[in-house]
Parts: C-alpha cells; structure tokens; sequence
C-alpha cells in the first residue's frame, strides 16, 4: 500500500495567492465548474493530476471511448502548468546528440521525433477544440550571450538542422530587427515552436476535457493508493475510486502515496513579472513578432508579450522573502539595459513557481505497479512534453503502444542526492547573482 499524511495546506510557491498565478489567473478564462469526489465510484481509469500530461492522456482516452475520472488535488493547472512562462517548445534542454547519447539512437532518436513535433501537437489541439489561449505561432528565439553562447546555439542549429528541424540562426543584425535589442550576438530561431498563456492552454485543455466525457474532481488529492482484487484502489478525503488503470501525472508537484516523484527532482525556482501594457509605439519595437524568448546565460532571462502588450520578464529565483525586493530591482536593471525606452514602466503582476529537475536533465517513465504509469521531470519544458507524452500513456492503455514503443525507457525512482540543500543553494545563488 503507497500512502503519505496529505498536507490540506502548502505554503509559499505552492500556494495560491497572487505570486502563485500572477498575470496568468487575471487573464485566463475560467475553468470547467468542479466539485471534490465524494463517495465512492468505479472507472477503467484514474489520473491524478490536472496538468497538461493528465488532461492531454484523459482527452486522448476519452475521444477513443474508455470510462476516466481525473482527480486534482487543488484545481486545474494549479502547478507547473499555470505558472510558467508560457514558451512551446520543441526539444529539451539537453541539445539533440546529447539526448541521443544518453538515452542510446533508438529511444534518443524516438524522444527527439515525439519533441520535435510536439508544438504542432499542441497546435493541432488548440485549433481542434477552439481553446483560447493567446496562441502565437511565430516560433522561438534562443539568443547568444557573447562567444560561447554564439557556439552554442550555432552547434544547437547543426545538430537540429541534420534531423530536419526548421531552425535557422540569425546574425546579429537580423536578431535585433525580431527584438528590438541590440544585446546578444546571435540567435536560433525555432519555426516549430511558439507561446501562449499558460493557464488559459490548461483550463482550455479541461474543459474540453469535460465535453468529451471525463469525470473531472478538484481538490481531491489523493491519500493511499492500493491493488484489491487485482484493481487499484485509491481514496481521497471525502471519496473513493477503484479503476483498472492509474496515471500518475503530479511531477513536481506530487504528494501524498506519489511524494517519490518530487524527490527524484530538485526545485529550481523561477519567476515572472509582467509590465503594464506597452505603448503602441513601443510594440512596434519591442518583439513585433511576438516570439518567445530565452538566452544562454547560465542563469537565464526570458521575455515574450502577451495577447495585451505587457512584456513577461523572468528569471531564477523566487519572490519571497528577502528574494522579492531582489529579483524585481534585478529585472529592473535588466529591462533598462535591454530596451531603455521603456523607461520606469511598471509590473502590474509578479509570480512564481517551482522547476523540476532530475540530475540529467531528461525526463522521466516511471511505473508504479501493475497497470500504473506516469512521465515525469520536465525540466522546464513542460507545455509540449507534457502534451504528447499524455497522448502516449493513452495509447499504452488502449493497447496501440507497448512499454518497448514509448519515447523513453521505464526507470525505478531514484531519490536526488542532497535535494533540500540544492534547493536552498539555488533559491540563494540566484539573489546571490541578481544583487551582484
């Protein structure tokens, strides 16, 4: 029997208040109406977790006809998937021989194809059920901080470029023409990839969700899971479910009979502040394109715009304590050397949240007894990760895929060595090198 005290309340990042959401939850459109499982019911499967690995596996199951009930512990896109920045990716942050080595060319290659393709998946479902979500198709663009991070993205571009990947690296000049900046030597320009706001993609995702048949419960987090009768058993605080399937799709977020998962990764927290909207002269300037963007640093920087014109500026490190007044002096600077027509602008939103990350940086395919599956360790690419590899834990249960198919190897749970010092290191090494 799997089983850990549930905490009814968390604080700090993983609270909800107004720097656990920000801009996200005063701009996107409301959730799908919920209640908390009460009482007890049978289904073929459970999910736990309303992210976008859970709700891209519920949807996927429902439109082929099989019985699902979705439990989540707060509410829909409470996690990772309501607080980041937004950027749809395609790849890891690993670069593409890397991912290969590690993994061996036959699952490597499968995870590059499977990511590679995951923005125009994540795509095809917004268009598909007419989700509102700022979606913004102009790409990405990773931008080089000096020479080496020059090397970089120009390796980056070979390496995507010999599997056939549309992405192009841009000079100096043409880089400041898609900014409006001046600031980096270079950068990778991703016609694959794009933004879009979050939260609005999740609950989207969940209401769609809910028209396709999936019994959807929020705050219901799960307390003990356990096989019975050669069926899984899982109870909540006011309910009960039995189900021949469990998915597990917490990831960083995981607690109760799952809290192994949170402890493979270590947190890396990250930040967000968004600017009043710009000025109609300035939006010609500032990313007219309206791509996302990120740069080489080590400890990076990333900015895109929003449906309104608010410029989204973030980094590592979180808004508490002494971190808030920090990071947000930080940004300030960092914006004015950036696009000093900017001026004094003012943040209107501020928030943050919290990065799983395994030791290797590649994401995780655990399994957790018969019948009970989860991907996990995003590692800061979650939008279309979390979107495909759902849809392939639904074709595993239908039987379209077997364990042998799936994009990466199952793996036991490993524990991060160190976790809770890593993670106060990086909370303080990060306003460590925002002061400094």
């Amino acid at each position: 029997m799997l089983s850990t005290p549930h905490k009814s309340h968390i604080s700090g990042p993983h609270s909800h208040g107004p720097r656990s959401h920000g801009l996200w939850q005063a701009t996107a459109p409301a959730a799908p109406a919920t209640t908390a499982l009460g009482g007890h019911v049978s289904t073929d499967i459970v999910i736990v977790g309303g992210g976008y690995t859970g709700m891209s596996c519920a949807l996927h199951l429902a439109e082929a006809g099989r019985q699902v009930v979705l439990l989540e512990g707060r509410e829909i896109g409470f996690g990772g998937a309501g607080r980041n920045v937004g950027l749809i990716n395609a790849g890891l942050w690993l670069a593409p021989d890397e991912v290969s080595a590690a993994l061996g060319p036959d699952h490597g290659e499968r995870l590059l194809k499977l990511l590679g393709e995951g923005p125009a998946a994540v795509m095809a479902l917004i268009d598909r059920h007419g989700i509102d979500c700022e979606l913004e198709r102009n790409g990405t663009l990773h931008c080089a901080v000096g020479a080496s991070g020059l090397a970089e993205i120009r390796e980056r571009e070979a390496q995507w470029q010999k599997r056939g990947a549309p992405v192009k690296l841009l000079d100096a000049s043409e880089t400041a023409a898609r900014l409006g900046t001046s600031a980096y030597l270079g950068a990778l320009h991703d016609a694959r990839a794009g933004t879009l706001q979050p939260l609005a993609y999740a609950r989207g995702l969940a209401t769609a969700v809910v028209k396709a048949g999936v019994t959807l419960h929020t705050s219901s987090p799960v307390t003990t899971a356990e096989r019975k009768d050669g069926r899984w058993h899982l109870t909540t605080p006011n309910g009960s479910v039995d189900a021949n399937w469990v998915v597990v799709a917490t990831d960083a977020y995981s607690t109760g009979p799952w809290q192994m998962v949170r402890t493979e990764q270590v947190h890396l927290p990250y930040f967000n502040l968004a600017t009043q909207p710009l000025a109609p002269g300035l939006l010609r300037k500032v990313l007219p394109g309206r791509e996302g963007v990120w740069d080489t640093k080590t400890i990076l920087s990333s900015f895109r715009m929003d449906r309104a014109g608010r410029l989204v500026f973030g980094s590592v490190g979180a808004l508490r304590n002494s971190g808030t007044a920090i990071h947000k002096a930080w940004a300030r600077r960092a914006l004015s050397k950036l696009y000093p027509e900017l001026g004094d602008i003012a943040f209107e939103h501020e928030w943050y949240g919290q990065i799983g990350m395994t030791g290797d940086a590649l994401p995780r395919l655990h399994t957790f007894g018969p019948n009970a599956v989860g991907f996990s360790g995003y590692n800061g690419r979650g939008i279309a990760p979390g979107t495909v590899f759902g849809r392939e834990i639904a074709l595993l249960i239908k039987g379209e895929k077997t364990y042998a198919e799936l994009p990466l190897p199952v793996s036991d749970v490993t524990p991060a060595t160190f976790r809770r010092s890593r993670e106060a290191w990086y909370e303080a090494g990060a306003q460590i090198a925002h002061l400094v």
